[in-house]
């Protein structure tokens, strides 16, 4: 099962925008963005978002390459995929057999955009020491988007993102099936725990 991803120009990048925000994405990565504020990244051009509670996320971070950007918003965590992947989750909850379960595990994709988090280095943005970044959930936990993994200036994202056309083969890439697999049942044991966490409710 190998996705097709319609072959999309790549979006015309704003030379004059006045947002340093909006101006980094389009012009140093050549992502599409939305003007905000807050800027938006439009996926399902360049990449997908698979978003989870950051707690069930960070258990699915050894399945991600080093340069693979992950992002903070609250108490969510967003993981970029490879283009086409949120058309595919669906199909794959069901081949991994948590499809009848509810889970709480979103696909971003065509049509779709996410707040741009800050661009490293600008202020209250994390650093990035160049390593695998593991922070806690921001003390905002309310408040603006942030990269846990930022996207790396001068290379391109899209070999990092985990996509489907690496099941079984010798790419890259890392495997898409492992890191929904591993995500939803962190999910699941997520969900648990809360609903056991709950006060029974007697009558």
């Amino acid at each position: 099962m190998v996705p097709t991803v319609p072959i999309v120009p790549l979006p015309r990048l704003s030379l004059d925008s006045s947002d340093p925000v909006q101006r980094w994405y389009e012009n140093e990565l050549g992502w599409a963005t939305v003007p905000g504020p807050p800027v938006r990244l439009v996926t399902g051009l360049r990449f997908d978002v698979l978003e989870v509670p950051a707690e069930a996320g960070y258990a699915a971070l050894r399945h991600l390459g080093p340069a693979s950007p992950v992002a903070l918003q609250g108490n969510r965590m967003r993981l970029l995929v490879a283009a086409g992947s949120a058309d595919e989750l669906p199909g794959l909850l069901d081949w991994l057999e948590w499809g009848a379960l509810p889970l709480d595990l979103t696909a971003i994709g065509a049509g779709e955009s996410i707040e741009a988090p800050l661009p490293p280095g600008t202020a209250g943005a994390p650093r990035s020491s160049g390593m695998p970044v593991l922070l806690a959930v921001p003390e905002n936990s309310q408040g603006a988007a942030v990269w846990l993994r930022p996207p790396e200036f001068g290379r391109e994202v899209e070999p990092s993102l985990p996509t489907l056309s690496a099941v079984g083969g010798g790419g890259g890439a890392p495997d898409l099936v492992r890191l929904v697999d591993t995500m939803a049942t962190q999910c699941h044991r997520v969900r648990l725990r809360r609903a056991y966490a709950q006060p029974l409710a007697f009558s």
